[in-house]
């Protein structure tokens, strides 16, 4: 079983037109646990190599991810389920609740 490396992005600078989001210092967007996603066996078997994947982590105050938000994916709808899934699983350092971090997933084949 082939396995995707996934390489991970994770945006510390919030985008500025929302001042919704509260900022974030570096320490609190670097993961403290995290999951690879794995490369879907079927998307493998439908000739998929490669994607990208953006998301929106929301936290709690202790750091668990509460949602996970799909922003944009290349191609749509393959790699969502395995993002989602690996993305729940993350943890980060104890913050202010409702934090978001944006996270960039690309999977290569």
């Amino acid at each position: 079983m082939k396995q995707a490396l996934a390489a991970l992005v994770v945006t510390a600078a919030f985008v500025p037109a929302f001042p919704a989001y509260p900022a974030a210092d570096t320490d609190s967007v670097r993961p403290i646990h995290r999951v690879e996603p794995e490369f879907p066996r079927w998307a493998h078997r439908a000739g998929a190599e490669r994607g990208t994947v953006n998301a929106r982590l929301t936290l709690d105050a202790d750091g668990r991810v509460t949602d996970v938000q799909i922003m944009s994916a290349e191609p749509k709808r393959v790699f969502d389920s395995a993002v989602i899934q690996a993305l729940s699983q993350w943890r980060y350092v104890d913050g202010n609740s409702g934090r978001k971090i944006d996270v960039e997933i690309v999977f290569k084949q």
